[in-house]
């Protein structure tokens, strides 16, 4: 199965793949595009079923096991081996499958899925669900919600610390994106009994926001038992998706991840 992912390709150096969460898109990664660009040759890409990129066929099983199949046969088509791969949330997930597999060079993991206690499961759902639901509004409701900073407030409070920062358009593009994605309730029924559990021999780095809402910090213990090999630091004062609450130490600290690697020339 190949499924061609849209994608946002910029700067030059050694392949870096960006992966964003549920329900969300590859411009979740523009807080921190231009940073990386300075140094990477950086793929944002919206995965299967989402942002911009057609679902899989109802055939097919929205499971690991096909994000990271269909992810290699795209990073072939773009003409890299091995990238350097940053997720956040669902995203983050996919990172460490590919760095299990070998499929990455370094793993730079945000906030996530995979590290669920019992009731982490369940807000995390419950939370998700409910921007699923509401993102369903008509859409002149979403486009007036947008246009007011308390509407704004409202929308992204459980994502990000700092959601005053997005445009009105920024935000309204995001709610139709959580609106009209096809892969939401299929990746949901296969997250929900989702735990990470291999093993990885390439630099790691997981990193989660104290103030994370859908996966909370407390997650991070469960990462850190799980998988000692990696190095695990705290993201002060940020949310779920922590590109846009502070782009600067994020970007720090997905260099910081690529710089423990031994160099490899992209292909």
């Amino acid at each position: 199965m190949l499924s061609e992912l849209v994608y946002t390709r910029k700067g030059s150096g050694e392949p870096l793949v960006l992966i964003h969460g549920i329900g969300h898109r590859r411009q979740a990664w523009n807080p921190v595009l231009d940073l990386l660009a300075q140094s990477y040759d950086v793929i944002a890409v919206d995965l299967a079923g989402f942002g911009e990129s057609p679902a899989y066929p109802q055939s097919a099983s929205y499971d690991m096991d096909s994000a990271c199949d269909n992810l290699s046969a795209n990073f072939a088509l773009w003409g890299v081996d091995r990238p350097h791969v940053v997720g956040n949330s669902l995203g983050g997930a996919i990172a460490l499958e590919l760095g299990a597999r070998g499929l990455a060079r370094s793993v730079t993991a945000l906030s996530p899925a995979g590290f669920f206690g019992v009731l982490n499961r369940l807000q995390t759902l419950a939370l998700l669900v409910l921007l699923r639901v509401t993102s369903q509004l008509p859409t002149p409701v979403l486009r007036l919600v947008s246009r007011h900073a308390v509407g704004r407030r409202l929308a992204g409070s459980s994502l990000y610390t700092h959601p005053e920062r997005f445009t009105a358009d920024e935000v309204f593009e995001d709610a139709l994106a959580l609106k009209h994605c096809k892969g939401f309730e299929r990746t949901i029924i296969k997250g929900v009994t989702y735990a990470f559990r291999e093993h990885l021999t390439v630099p790691t780095t997981i990193a989660w926001g104290t103030r994370d809402l859908i996966l909370p910090f407390s997650s991070s213990a469960i990462a850190q038992e799980r998988l000692p090999e990696a190095h695990h630091v705290a993201l002060p004062r940020c949310g779920h998706v922590p590109m846009i609450d502070d782009p600067t130490l994020v970007a720090r600290v997905i260099g910081q991840t690529v710089a423990r690697t031994v160099s490899v020339p992209a292909v």
